[in-house]
């Protein structure tokens, strides 16, 4: 009814264009259009994914996503079992879970809408190339390997990377030669096992701590796997964390709007306190804490007025947590020379805020807390949807980025 082609009748890719191939410019958009479109569809049913209802998009445990009214067709009325219709893998219509990806970037288009490319910057971006001397190291997972990544995190340590995601066991943890040393944290409803986990950080004694959205908890373990701590009393929507340089640890709450002190004795599996430390921040989502000055930042996400598109807002805090300044993406665009929308943030071994931008697809250099904000483009290329961001013990720069479900390691050459 709609005049479009289903899978079966598209022609294949090749016919329609690839890198390797000399393409004029008119194809070269279609090719553009298309990947849009392909982005935010349904790919059973062609309808646009929406924030709610049957056009929600849900993941399936194989990492292909479908709109819930899909997932309940297939389901058929028993709502038993179905079968993803790409990769013929079965599930159970309870194994689905919201694609967090997805769902952020229909909030960063706005109930207006608008085209994907505008959203994400368009073609020509807005950043600066990466200075000279920063090059990227390593790349890990891919689809298949990781679903729907939502945090990344660095042993001070160790160097190993821990990252939460959509799959069967939500958390991965990478050696500092990109091999994967250990899985766990099982998708289920024992009291160690992780529903949907937001975020992940990881405290200088060792240990993984991860919120989980899906019972609105905070959970931690050993890096052997072995759950040691859940703290389920007092949060409306654990999401972001970040460890301090004492093994405590700093989080979001989300729908309550606060910033949460935690300290645990995670050897005993034991909670000390957890401690509101701020109020009245407006859904505030990623947070980091600076290792040198005990400095606070947080990305607070904005609800868009009338038909505008949401916004974020960078606050920063001091170590005592009064606050030293904060400016949205409208305050920013009118001293960078794009729009920003960011999505993840941390310090870097000099104190600097550092976020990641889905707008230009960039990672950009804020400035300390005293000059802020300042303009430094570190990353401008590269990255499709970049949601995690931290930095190793030897200051590596790593960026999760869930467009293609990866993790890139970025040092100085």
């Amino acid at each position: 009814a709609r005049g479009r082609l289903g899978p079966a009748q598209r022609p294949p890719r090749w016919a329609r264009g690839c890198g390797g191939c000399v393409r004029s410019p008119q194809a070269g958009m279609a090719a553009e259009n298309e990947a849009e479109l392909s982005l935010l569809e349904c790919r059973v049913c062609f309808e646009p994914y929406g924030p709610d209802g049957p056009r929600r998009p849900l993941n399936l445990p194989c990492g292909h996503v479908l709109c819930r009214g899909c997932v309940g067709a297939l389901a058929g009325a028993e709502r038993q079992r179905l079968e993803c219709p790409f990769c013929r893998r079965l599930c159970g219509a309870a194994e689905t879970s919201d694609c967090r990806p997805l769902l952020q970037l229909l909030e960063l288009l706005g109930p207006a809408g608008g085209g994907l490319a505008s959203a994400l910057g368009g073609s020509g971006g807005g950043a600066a190339a990466a200075p000279a001397g920063l090059g990227l190291r390593l790349c890990l997972g891919g689809w298949g390997s990781l679903v729907n990544p939502t945090g990344v995190a660095a042993c001070p340590g160790s160097g190993r990377l821990a990252v939460a995601h959509d799959g069967k066991k939500r958390i991965h943890v990478f050696g500092p030669s990109g091999f994967c040393l250990r899985r766990f944290g099982e998708r289920g409803d024992a009291s160690n096992d992780i529903k949907y986990p937001l975020d992940v950080t990881v405290t200088s004694d060792g240990h993984v701590v991860v919120t989980d959205g899906g019972d609105r908890s905070v959970k931690a373990f050993d890096f052997e796997g072995r759950g040691v701590l859940a703290v389920r009393e007092g949060f409306c929507l654990p999401w972001g964390l970040d460890a301090t340089p004492k093994s405590e640890v700093i989080l979001t709450d989300s729908e309550a709007g606060a910033l949460y002190r935690l300290a645990a004795d995670f050897q005993r599996g034991e909670l000390k306190k957890c401690q509101m430390i701020r109020s009245r921040l407006v859904s505030p989502r990623a947070v980091a804490v600076c290792q040198t000055s005990g400095a606070v930042v947080v990305i607070e996400h904005l609800k868009p007025r009338g038909p505008s598109k949401g916004s974020t807002r960078v606050t920063i805090f001091s170590a005592e947590m009064d606050l030293i300044g904060q400016m949205d993406s409208f305050g920013l665009s009118l001293v960078f020379p794009s729009r920003i929308y960011a999505t993840a943030v941390a310090f870097d071994r000099e104190g600097r805020v550092v976020v990641t931008d889905v707008c230009s697809q960039a990672v950009i250099c804020l400035g300390k807390p005293e000059e802020f904000p300042i303009f430094n483009p570190l990353i401008s290329h590269g990255l499709s949807y970049p949601v995690g961001l931290t930095y190793t013990a030897n200051n590596c720069l790593v960026v999760l980025d869930s467009g293609d479900h990866s993790v890139k390691v970025y040092s100085s050459t």
